[in-house]
């Protein structure tokens, strides 16, 4: 095989898994995409260094630098704010239009659910965000994240009990608001 072909079937299809974690981490589609695909293009050139078959952790490794150098970038840029509330409310619409309809009530418990966990989940730290993306949506292991992240496991299971603290706090609040 090629390394073209070895990289086709090893890294590539990870791809969405790729995207969904800088989506999370930069919270834009657009930049997301960006970072996803000079990522990508980071492992190709790279593609010598991977050894074993943990083309999944070292790709997301490789998207999860870029995508805190994109943001320490961000931070660095003058009138930047980490907050965008505009960005959480569209999250909010996106989540409720994608929801199945079972019934009126149903329907609209599942959207504003949905809408408060995507916001919940946005409104995290990026360290926070990271490993719950990662933990909770990706399924990986801890020491795959803690592989990705450059991280000891002791402190991926320190970062998800906290984030997972803050989002139990944050939906209960927005619970009791509703």
């Amino acid at each position: 095989m090629s390394k073209t072909s070895d990289f086709e079937t090893l890294v590539l299809a990870h791809l969405d898994a790729a995207y969904n974690l800088a989506r999370w981490l930069v919270r834009d589609d657009t930049t997301a995409e960006d970072l996803v695909q000079d990522a990508a293009l980071r492992a190709f050139r790279y593609f010598g260094s991977l050894r074993g078959d943990q083309a999944r952790p070292w790709l997301l490794g490789i998207v999860r630098n870029a995508c805190f150098t994109w943001l320490e970038e961000q931070r660095q840029q003058p009138g930047r704010v980490e907050w965008d509330e505009e960005v959480v409310q569209a999250a909010g619409v996106a989540a409720a239009e994608d929801a199945p309809e079972t019934g009126p009530e149903a329907a609209l418990d599942g959207k504003r659910t949905r809408a408060r966990v995507d916001a919940a989940i946005r409104s995290l730290s990026p360290p926070f965000r990271e490993v719950v993306v990662l933990r909770e949506l990706e399924g990986l292991s801890y020491g795959e994240i803690a592989q990705i992240a450059g991280i000891p496991i002791g402190t991926v299971m320190s970062r998800l009990a906290r984030a997972r603290d803050v989002l139990r706090t944050a939906l209960a609040d927005a619970k009791r608001e509703d």
